[in-house]
């Protein structure tokens, strides 16, 4: 038997410029055994005892359609911090803290902070003439087997959720957190079908509150359901340098509801759409480094002409994302 050489997890946020919902995106890979993907949760969990520590950037950039407009979105960057450990071979928890800059065309109203500390379990288990939960020790044609993961976690209101803009107004798409807490919970399923090839699916939601502002204004953020999968390639190993570098290639279907604004579902908020992910997974020892492009390729919104700056209407997302197993 070998123990399993987890070089690092994968983490990512996802947030539309207009909202700030989110989810953590896990998955692990070692050396040898399956690869993980950017955007796709894969279904391994973090060594007993061990933790993993994590930096991501996801900057958005928004088609714009009338210069004179400065209330259109121009840009956004999700930044997020992360940190996980393995309470046992099978159970793994992370907290995140996200910092997201928001800013509208020039002389528009720009939004930056902290935002909504956030908690998740993992719970992995797989199928081997039966199930089980994972165990601590895989060779790898173990490895091979299908392996699954539960997950579950909420965000906790520590941000700003009244955040005022410069004109002193708020607005729930720009501020700092939701107000209450938010839940999110999913499956995942990876097979190995080669030594190189691995799949990867996954299916999630986030679920919102409403939450009542200062101003007097309420807001219920519409249901996210995420469909996602994925498929990571090892391109070339050295052993001897424990280095090892991985293609990804992903689709993304997100589902948004519309948005409820004092009680009333609003216009020009959810929809359907479907992202294409190109991107590489570099790993060196304990440390991985992840580099992808996202970009929506069919979109079905609600009064799409009016949901600019909203998922979905981005020119590109560009990922990047560092971790460190210890």
């Amino acid at each position: 038997m070998k123990t399993r050489l987890l070089a690092a997890l994968a983490l990512v946020i996802t947030t539309p410029a207009v909202a700030h919902h989110g989810v953590a995106s896990l998955g692990a890979a070692g050396l040898e055994g399956p690869g993980a993907p950017l955007e796709t949760s894969s279904s391994a969990t973090l060594p007993q005892g061990k933790w993993l520590a994590y930096l991501k950037l996801d900057h958005a950039k928004f088609r714009t359609y009338d210069p004179a407009d400065a209330t259109e979105a121009d840009y956004a960057q999700y930044w997020m911090l992360g940190l996980g450990y393995g309470f046992t071979p099978w159970f793994s928890a992370y907290v995140f803290q996200p910092y997201n800059i928001k800013k509208d065309e020039p002389d528009g109203f720009r939004s930056r902070g902290f935002t909504d500390l956030s908690v998740i379990g993992v719970a992995g288990f797989k199928y081997d003439q039966g199930w089980m939960l994972t165990p601590a020790n895989e060779s790898l044609d173990d490895l091979m087997d299908w392996h699954f993961t539960a997950y579950g976690g909420l965000t906790l209101p520590t941000g700003d959720a009244d955040h005022r803009l410069q004109d002193g107004s708020i607005d729930p798409g720009m501020s700092l957190g939701f107000g209450k807490p938010g839940f999110t919970y999913g499956l995942t399923a990876t097979k190995q079908v080669s030594d190189d090839t691995t799949l990867v699916f996954e299916a999630g939601q986030i679920r919102f509150q409403k939450y009542a502002y200062e101003d007097g204004q309420t807001m219920r953020f519409g249901t996210e359901t995420r469909l996602n999968a994925a498929l990571a390639q090892r391109l070339m190993t050295l052993p001897e340098s424990r280095f090892r570098v991985d293609g990804n290639a992903e689709l993304n279907f997100l589902r948004i509801g519309r948005d409820v604004e004092n009680g009333i579902k609003a216009n020009a908020t959810g929809g359907d759409m479907l992202y294409g992910v190109l991107g590489l997974r570099l790993y060196k020892d304990n440390l991985s480094l992840g580099l992808a492009v996202k970009r929506p390729i069919w979109t079905d919104l609600n009064e799409e002409p009016d949901q600019q700056g909203a998922e979905g209407k981005e020119r590109y997302r560009a990922i990047l994302t560092f971790s460190a197993l210890f």
